[in-house]
């Protein structure tokens, strides 16, 4: 039998999450921060190295964020990644295999940070909420 009992009116045990044109902005900066860190460190190198930073932005501006702002995260980083990483610099360009597959690394690696955080964050409540 389920007992209900009220939780109070205190703070709430799970985080309210950002708000996503907060956290897309964040990300946009990051990203185009770290994309240009990166070319003058390694002067314009592989792209691979650039996808792992730009996956590890997606995923941490996941934890905050809610889980609809995933894609305009992924989206965001592959702009940066696709526009100042690839050559041919400063423009956009489409290469079908490449790109979905840089694409979807990134949109995985905002849902596993959004999720991972969600979970943690229940995980702790839980443990708040239930005593010993």
């Amino acid at each position: 039998m389920v007992e209900w009992k009220p939780m109070g009116l205190g703070p709430r045990p799970v985080p309210d999450p950002v708000a996503t044109p907060s956290v897309w902005a964040a990300t946009s900066v990051a990203a185009l921060a770290l994309v240009t860190a990166l070319n003058f460190l390694d002067h314009h190198g592989d792209p691979a190295l650039d996808l792992a930073v730009l996956s590890l932005v997606a995923a941490l501006a996941g934890t905050g964020a809610r889980l609809i702002a995933a894609p305009g995260t992924a989206l965001l980083c592959w702009v940066a990644l696709n526009g100042f990483a690839i050559p041919p610099m400063g423009r956009l360009t489409w290469t079908a295999t490449h790109d979905a597959g840089r694409l979807a690394c990134l949109l995985a690696a905002a849902v596993t940070g959004t999720v991972l955080a969600r979970l943690l964050h229940a995980r702790a409540a839980y443990r708040r909420v239930t005593r010993p």
